[in-house]
């Protein structure tokens, strides 16, 4: 009888693997009788990963959701569920509900390029910075931010290769063609739905450059015989 509770704990920890082992997700630290309870890791099929408390096989207490590419969502969680947190971006910047900041119609810059400064100009950009400075004080009677430097494609200098024919979405490499978003190491995230796939492709990084959101077919540049009837 003195084994009993003891040998109910192991079945249900064997359950408890089997199941993770299934769905491949997995679970290092406390358990109680076979479920996860105390503080523990526990890693999504994803890769993504929780670090924190748990109480009765669900999230609960303070913890942190680590993601893939490099964020995380630091809360206080409840029975699973994020009561209060703050998401940190790969890069360290915060996100704030109010008084956001980054990125608005006024300043452009990346957030490594708040931190650190622009990237020193090539000369012939020197030149056509010189040239611009006569501008610089009416611009910022305007409340605009004036470049004073090279800037970046991306938060990470230099940017990532783009596999042909695919964008750059944040956390992997999305292919139109197969909707399917890749890790930059080329591992399988998800599929992209409709919803998803429009807001790629209109508003992310493709290769070759190309600008997201433009039909070359209809771009004036591209367009001579229609370029030749503006005045």
């Amino acid at each position: 009888m003195l084994f009993k509770p003891v040998a109910v704990d192991l079945c249900c920890r064997v359950a408890m693997v089997t199941h993770m082992e299934l769905i491949g997700s997995s679970y290092k630290g406390d358990t109680k009788n076979g479920r996860m309870d105390g503080k523990g890791d526990y890693t999504f099929p994803t890769k993504s990963k929780y670090v924190g408390e748990m109480k009765d096989g669900t999230f609960h207490g303070k913890g942190v959701l680590h993601f893939t590419n490099g964020s995380k969502y630091e809360a206080t969680w409840e029975n699973g569920i994020a009561k209060q947190g703050s998401f940190t971006f790969a890069d360290g910047l915060q996100y704030q509900e109010r008084d956001w900041d980054y990125c608005d119609g006024y300043d452009r810059r990346f957030y490594s390029e708040r931190c650190n400064g622009l990237r020193p100009a090539e000369p012939l950009l020197q030149l056509i910075i010189m040239t611009c400075v006569r501008e610089d004080f009416r611009a910022k009677q305007n409340n605009c931010f004036v470049h004073t430097g090279e800037s970046q494609l991306t938060d990470l200098h230099p940017p990532l290769v783009i596999p042909d024919g695919c964008y750059d979405c944040g956390d992997g490499f999305y292919d139109p063609n197969t909707r399917v978003v890749n890790s930059y190491t080329g591992r399988f995230l998800r599929n992209a739905d409709d919803s998803e796939h429009e807001w790629i492709v209109r508003t992310c990084r493709k290769s070759l450059d190309e600008v997201p959101g433009v039909d070359p077919k209809k771009s004036v540049a591209t367009r001579p015989e229609e370029a030749s009837d503006v005045n």
